[in-house]
């Protein structure tokens, strides 16, 4: 008995409307057709790489979470990925779920030894990015308080006799809050506060 056919999710993906991927499909359906792979396509038009949302990649996910793919094949890196870290992601997740990339122009595939270890070190590069950006935060945030600077949202300074007056006029908290710009709780408690110390004052 022959090996299963595999199934493969071809995704390409064009910035401008006016671009045509039909040369990134002709490379991608030709390399799936020499390993008899069955193929859905999921092409994004007109959306930049830097773009977080894409209608057809996340039908492709979808699909990817539905075991509907053994395979997902692109043309190039930046037609699917944003960064480092995205690239990361996404094959940790198609790890998890059993499925094999491959990339023409890197040349890369993960189910041979070669793409995982390319994986491996991406994942490395991945890691020390985040790292050295939590670095700068920190060191960032330590040098501003050696200056002096305080750390945290700015609170905002409130008349309290003027709410205090508004509360006695009959407005409600939702009114005062609003005029305010802070919290219903925030009203709330320097009102409750300020009857408390009154009944101590008694």
């Amino acid at each position: 008995m022959g090996e299963k056919q595999k199934r493969v999710a071809v995704y390409a993906r064009v910035s401008t409307l006016d671009q045509n991927p039909d040369l990134q499909l002709r490379e991608l359906h030709e390399y799936a057709r020499r390993r008899d792979w069955k193929i859905t396509e999921f092409v994004d038009h007109g959306i930049s790489g830097t773009e977080a949302r894409r209608p057809r990649l996340a039908a492709m996910n979808e699909a990817l979470f539905r075991h509907d793919f053994d395979v997902v094949l692109v043309w190039k890196f930046d037609r699917l990925f944003r960064s480092v870290q995205h690239i990361v992601e996404f094959f940790g997740k198609v790890r998890q779920l059993h499925v094999d990339f491959v990339s023409i122009t890197e040349q890369l595939d993960t189910a041979t030894p070669q793409g995982r270890l390319i994986f491996h070190v991406l994942a490395s590069i991945a890691e020390f990015e985040r790292e050295m950006i939590r670095e700068r935060v920190l060191a960032g945030l330590r040098a501003a308080k050696a200056r002096g600077a305080k750390l945290g949202r700015p609170k905002k300074k409130i008349d309290v006799a003027r709410v205090l007056e508004d509360r006695r006029l009959g407005r409600s908290l939702n009114e005062i809050a609003r005029e305010f710009g802070v919290s219903k709780t925030t009203i709330f408690g320097i009102c409750n506060g300020m009857q408390n110390d009154r009944r101590k004052q008694r």
